[in-house]
């Protein structure tokens, strides 16, 4: 992992709250996470992609055109892939499942969850139990946490419940916050694209926790620095040698860029153009689909 010395990557000092674009697009307000100074990776200089998955590689369960070829071809040009993802509504072996039922081969350590930059920040922090806000799924992720619903947990981590989100589970996640448990969001996006339409997602459950308490939330997912940092240490390759394929905007290409890799942004899942145009982030190259990955990827000298 990179980062400056005896210091923590998830709490750089002078780096550590940085004010994203208030526009109707993925993140939330503030959001505290590690950032340094942008460095755009060139497309010609890159040896590994990171994909997004919803939005990118299907919608719901509707694979998007061309995403199967695309990664068959990717892989078969010898670039590293990493599978990352914000979603927190299912655990990880959930979603390496999903993946493989829709025809996408993707070992278990192919895939980034927030769940496991959590863990680990955890650790660094000490805390031993948590007041765990996801379904039941989503906990098998945090075995090495003892899980506190009595008020005395050392950290409030706050994922997907969908429609179980309301007035209850909140008030207990604010009574442990308001008691000194350390408030972390496993992603803070605003909406996602399902099937049906534009829905809430975590981002606005955790914005009303912060308000309420008047604490931050320490966000580990994208676009947290310390998440592509981890992604690119297990690529073993350097930020200016990967890409970020994603359709957030902020999450997915705001936060790729400044932790210095080149952001592809695709208009498909829940690409907006006016957010895209509004969000003061420029994106290394904008293209319909991951279907035009491969061709990007050869005109710039990627792929041969």
């Amino acid at each position: 992992m990179g980062g400056l010395p005896g210091t923590d990557p998830f709490r750089r000092a002078g780096a550590y709250t940085v004010w994203l674009s208030r526009t109707r697009v993925g993140g939330i307000g503030r959001q505290r996470v590690c950032d340094a100074g942008p460095v755009t990776a060139a497309l010609d200089a890159v040896r590994a992609v990171l994909i997004d998955l919803d939005g990118v590689l299907y919608v719901e369960d509707q694979v998007i055109d061309g995403a199967r070829e695309t990664v068959s071809a990717l892989r078969e040009s010898g670039l590293g892939l990493r599978f990352v993802t914000n979603t927190t509504a299912r655990s990880h072996a959930q979603t390496v499942a999903k993946l493989d039922r829709l025809g996408f081969a993707v070992a278990p350590d192919e895939l980034l969850t927030p769940a496991r930059l959590a863990v680990r920040y955890c650790e660094q922090r000490g805390h031993r139990s948590a007041l765990l806000v996801m379904n039941e799924e989503v906990k098998e992720d945090f075995a090495e946490l003892m899980e506190d619903e009595g008020g005395q947990a050392d950290a409030v981590i706050v994922g997907d419940l969908g429609d179980a989100f309301g007035y209850d589970v909140l008030n207990r996640a604010f009574r442990a916050v308001m008691a000194g448990a350390e408030l972390i969001a496993l992603q803070k996006n605003r909406y996602w694209m399902r099937a049906d339409g534009l829905s809430l997602d975590v981002g606005p459950f955790v914005a009303a926790l912060e308000f309420a308490t008047h604490r931050d939330a320490v966000v580990v997912g994208k676009p947290a620095r310390s998440f592509f940092e981890l992604a690119l240490a297990d690529l073993d390759v350097e930020a200016r040698a990967a890409a970020m394929l994603g359709d957030d905007i902020e999450t997915d290409i705001g936060g790729a860029i400044a932790a210095g890799l080149a952001g592809i942004l695709v208009r498909t899942g829940k690409y907006d153009r006016d957010d895209a145009a509004s969000s003061g982030v420029e994106p290394t190259a904008t293209i319909d689909s991951i279907a035009e990955v491969p061709a990007l990827l050869a005109r710039s000298g990627a792929l041969e």
